[in-house]
C-alpha cells in the first residue's frame, strides 16, 4: 500500500503560511525547468489556455516530481469536468466566476467525495495504490474559487460561508470589467474593492488569494492575502528587460 502524496499548498495554508502558484508553464518540460525553484504550486490553464486531459496527466506528474502542488483552472462549473480533471492527477481545481452560494457549494460537492460531496468514485492518478483513497482524497483536494465579478462581491458574505473551500481568489481584470472599468484594474473604484474584498475575506477567517505581482504584493499580503498567483510570461520579460539594459549601459 502506498501513501497518498502531499499536497504542499494545503499543508502550507493550513500551517498560516503564504504560498506561490505559477501560471504560464504549458508543459511538463517548462514545469521541469522551475522544479528546482521555491515555487509551492503550478495553475495548469484549462480555463484560457491549450490544455487537455491528456495533457493534464502528464504536467501534474511534473508537479509530482518536484513536490509541486498540480492545480487547473476548469472553464465552467460542471460536475463531471471537474471531477474528471481531477481523476487526470491534478491535485486541485480553480473555479472561475463564482458568484452566489450555490455555485460554490456546487463546486465542493463536485470535487469532494461523501459524505462532503458527491464526486465520481474512481481510483484518480494520485490515488493509484492507495488502498483508501476515497475516505481520505477529500483532505488532500485543493479547492479554490475565483472572486472576479461584482456580483460576487456583493454576495461574497454567503459565499464565504461555504466550507471546504481553500482560498478564495480575488481576480482583478474580470472584476474591473464587471464595474464598467474595462481594462483598468488601476481605477481607484476597482482597487478599493479589491483591498474591501480581500479585508473581508480575511476577516471571516478565510484565506483570499491575489495576483502575484511586485508592486502590489506587500499591499495584498498586508491585508490578508496568503496565496499569491504570479505569470511566468510577465517574470520572463523583466529579466529580459532588465538584463537588456545592463548589456547595452554606457
Amino acid at each position: 500500500m502506498s501513501l497518498i502524496r502531499p499536497n504542499r499548498v494545503k499543508s502550507k495554508l493550513a500551517a498560516g503560511q503564504n504560498v506561490l502558484a505559477i501560471q504560464g508553464l504549458v508543459t511538463s518540460d517548462m514545469i521541469d525547468q522551475v522544479g528546482p525553484t521555491e515555487a509551492d504550486a503550478v495553475w495548469i490553464e484549462g480555463e484560457h489556455g491549450a490544455i487537455d486531459f491528456e495533457e493534464i496527466g502528464d504536467q501534474s506528474r511534473a508537479c509530482d516530481l518536484w513536490g509541486k502542488t498540480s492545480m487547473v483552472r476548469v472553464n465552467r462549473h460542471d460536475y463531471g469536468l471537474i471531477y474528471r480533471t481531477l481523476d487526470r492527477g491534478a491535485q486541485g481545481i480553480a473555479a472561475p466566476h463564482v458568484n452566489t452560494r450555490e455555485q460554490a457549494e456546487s463546486i465542493v460537492q463536485s470535487a469532494k467525495f461523501g459524505p462532503i460531496g458527491k464526486r465520481g468514485m474512481y481510483a484518480s492518478r494520485q490515488g493509484f495504490g492507495v488502498d483508501d483513497y476515497p475516505k481520505i482524497a477529500n483532505d488532500y483536494t485543493l479547492v479554490i474559487v475565483l472572486i472576479e465579478d461584482i456580483e460576487a462581491v456583493r454576495n461574497l458574505d454567503e459565499i464565504l460561508s461555504v466550507e471546504h473551500i481553500d482560498c478564495f481568489f480575488v481576480a482583478p481584470n474580470d472584476l474591473a470589467q464587471s464595474m464598467g472599468h474595462v481594462g483598468e484594474v488601476s481605477h481607484p473604484e476597482v482597487q478599493a474593492v479589491i483591498s474591501e474584498t480581500i479585508s473581508r475575506i480575511s476577516a471571516a477567517g478565510r484565506v483570499p488569494g491575489a495576483p502575484g505581482q511586485a508592486e502590489t504584493v506587500d499591499m495584498y499580503r498586508d491585508l490578508g492575502a496568503r496565496f499569491f498567483l504570479a505569470k511566468a510570461e510577465e517574470w520572463i520579460t523583466q529579466g529580459i528587460k532588465s538584463f537588456s539594459a545592463q548589456m547595452n549601459a554606457q
